[in-house]
């Protein structure tokens, strides 16, 4: 096997991989939603990174736990006589989040190792996969920073960090994506040859990015929960009493619900643009096929948050409609690099530089 056949070899081994990272963060995300929907997050009142791994073992433990539980606003306003097998329901959705978070850090740094030991990681792509891990440690303690926000006064988190929270998880869902792309093509770095429409794409992932941001401050704020018709709110376009302050769009229901409405008119509207400015255009089959699995997504992601506003969010159709905001950002992370290797096809590299 020559030199440039092992490099290919090696890139679709690091390209499955992080696909395979990716797609637990995916799980991460839609687990969280589920969290949030089963009012869960605050159930584990500590940060363990460590010891947190292991669920109580005992009677003893698990009334430790519960006792802590009893401490918080959330239990002594929203849920004062739980019992203790209705506190275990919760704690196992959020105990189940901070360990798949372990998980994921544990199926990124010791492949990420394993690469390095055999010399399979090129040296341009060191870096970025350094920062890539970095970064998901930061969302472990923001995430830990998220929980602190409602263990003294509030009865929920602050919905400003639960966005941070989500936003970077989906940042560096798509990082990794992007990483993946080329190399699954058996290129590194990708074949840069942009088409015209390539900055319009990266608009689109900017819009969807607008998008999850003002869906996690419906859902930080619970106002999927009001205005449950459409396309009016209450037989109003703009509910009454909306935009009262220049914070309104972060901590008042009604704003919050209707730009989110909003947005996901002016993305569909957007990616709509962006298929048929493809269709007038010359594109590459897998452009082709790109754009059309996006206006796709894009259309049946509206369609399901529709349906589970109408429904008033239960949990089955909310972690559905967050699923399909990770394919949706999904299908536009995909068509922007298709869009940035249009005419490109996957080159090898002349020389192998492992790290």
């Amino acid at each position: 096997m020559n030199a440039t056949d092992l490099q290919v070899r090696s890139r679709r081994t690091i390209a499955t991989w992080l696909f395979t990272v990716a797609a637990m963060i995916a799980v991460m995300v839609v687990v969280g939603g589920l969290t949030r929907l089963t009012d869960s997050g605050l159930s584990i009142t500590s940060w363990k990174p460590i010891h947190g791994a292991l669920p109580p073992l005992s009677v003893a433990e698990w009334e430790e736990e519960f006792d802590a539980y009893k401490q918080i606003p959330q239990y002594q306003k929203l849920n004062k006589g739980m019992t203790l097998e209705e506190f275990k329901t919760i704690f196992w959705w959020e105990w189940s989040h901070r360990n798949l978070g372990r998980l994921i850090g544990f199926a990124f740094l010791v492949p990420f190792l394993v690469f390095l030991a055999l010399r399979q990681v090129e040296r341009a792509l060191v870096p970025r996969l350094l920062v890539l891990f970095v970064l998901g440690g930061l969302q472990g303690a923001l995430g830990w920073f998220m929980v602190a926000s409602g263990l003294t006064e509030r009865v929920s988190v602050s919905q400003y960090r639960l966005v941070a929270h989500l936003t970077l998880a989906l940042l560096i869902y798509a990082a990794i994506v992007w990483t993946a792309l080329p190399l699954w093509r058996g290129m590194w770095p990708a074949a840069r040859r942009e088409h015209a429409l390539f900055p319009w794409s990266l608009a689109v992932v900017a819009l969807v990015f607008v998008q999850i941001m003002l869906g996690g401050f419906v859902a930080g704020l619970d106002a999927g929960l009001t205005y449950n018709t459409w396309p009016f709110m209450d037989g109003r376009i703009v509910p009454e009493g909306s935009f009262g302050s220049w914070l309104a769009p972060f901590e008042d229901v009604g704003t919050a619900q209707f730009n989110h409405r909003v947005g996901a008119y002016v993305l569909t509207a957007a990616v709509f643009a962006l298929w048929l400015a493809g269709c007038k255009r010359s594109l590459s089959e897998f452009a082709q096929r790109s754009a059309a699995m996006l206006l796709a997504v894009v259309v049946a992601q509206g369609l399901l948050g529709i349906w589970t506003l109408l429904e008033v969010v239960p949990v089955w159709l909310g972690a559905l409609h967050q699923a399909g905001a990770v394919a949706l950002l999904t299908a536009a992370v995909v068509h922007a690099f298709a869009l940035y290797v249009h005419g490109a096809s996957a080159q090898k590299a002349p020389a192998f530089t492992a790290a």
